[in-house]
């Protein structure tokens, strides 16, 4: 990717101060290489306590920013994405939108195209790329037959205003996609609203023209925090917890052996518990000074909506079948 507007320090700017913007804040006020000049949020006082906390400007409107930032965070809900996307890249600026991209598939379309026609940056927030778990085993994950995933996670209150499917399955449909790298050619999902107005628990099974399956479960309603992956591919299957840190990898061996599966090699790691917010950020300055394609580029944020909207397509049609509108 090439840009005019490639530089050796990035001016940042974050729109959005809520629970997730601050962190955006603070990791870019230490970062080198970055200047943050200013936070954005409708709560005047909210983005003066970020701003003040964080050396900076605060702005009652994101439109205070243009002419002075070389790119932005945008960290608001999900509905103002398109608005103030759109308004960032005919700017000039760069921009990494929080997760999903947008709410439907043809502003993300827009926003894309014009992305690419600026030859701008455009990252979409898939914090999950980042995490230590999922670099772990990326390099020796080849062709996988069959995954499953659950995400699992105690009600918090937070993010009830859409479905668990945007909320947290995405992030697991964006990894999967990427570990397949194959178009998807059949979705089947159900779900349940058991506390919201909105989905709350949700599988959905999607089948590659790969031939790979992938079970997914997301809950918002648990008990206990659960995050596990599981990969089985030729030769070898591959389990991932989150929680506890911990790699399993058995794999085929030309060695005879006693183990539990004979012929199989069973290796046991972990990972460290890395910071992956500001592994993510720092790779989207990366991209922005260094003038290259982002690890989560706008199509891939497409793709993994496109996936999302329709599990719920699915889960409202379920809904109304049972009387539940």
């Amino acid at each position: 990717m090439s840009s005019n507007i490639c530089s050796k320090r990035a001016r940042v700017g974050v729109i959005g101060a809520g629970y997730l913007g601050q962190f955006h804040a603070e990791k870019y006020a230490q970062m080198e290489g970055v200047d943050l000049v200013g936070i954005v949020d409708v709560d005047a006082d909210r983005a003066a306590e970020i701003a003040q906390r964080n050396k900076t400007q605060a702005c009652a409107d994101f439109r205070d920013l243009i002419g002075r930032v070389d790119a932005v965070s945008i960290v608001t809900p999900t509905p103002l994405h398109f608005t103030i996307g759109k308004a960032m890249l005919e700017a000039g600026i760069h921009v990494l939108i929080e997760k999903p991209i947008t709410t439907i598939l043809a502003e993300a379309h827009a926003l894309i195209d014009l992305a690419e026609s600026r030859k701008l940056v455009l990252q979409v927030g898939h914090l999950e790329r980042f995490n230590p778990a999922v670099l772990a085993v990326q390099n020796i994950i080849d062709n996988p037959m069959f995954i499953e995933s659950h995400r699992l996670s105690i009600y918090q209150g937070r993010s009830t205003d859409v479905s668990v499917v945007l909320d947290l399955m995405i992030h697991d449909i964006d990894i999967i996609l990427n570990f397949v790298g194959s178009e998807v050619k059949s979705i089947h999902a159900s779900g349940a609203a058991v506390v919201s107005d909105h989905c709350d628990i949700a599988n959905a099974r999607i089948e590659f023209k790969s031939g790979c399956v992938a079970n997914i479960t997301a809950s918002r309603i648990s008990t206990k925090n659960q995050r596990k992956v599981r990969l089985f591919q030729k030769n070898a299957y591959i389990a991932v917890d989150f929680a506890k840190r911990e790699i399993m990898h058995i794999e085929k061996t030309d060695d005879s052996n006693d183990a539990l599966i004979p012929g199989m090699k069973v290796h046991q790691s972990s990972f460290a518990d890395g910071d992956a917010l500001e592994s993510e950020l720092r790779s989207f300055v990366n991209a922005v000074t260094e003038c290259h394609e982002p690890v989560v580029t706008g199509r891939m944020g497409y793709q993994a909506l496109s996936v999302a909207l329709d599990v719920m397509a699915q889960i409202d049609e379920a809904a109304l079948r049972f009387g539940d509108g």
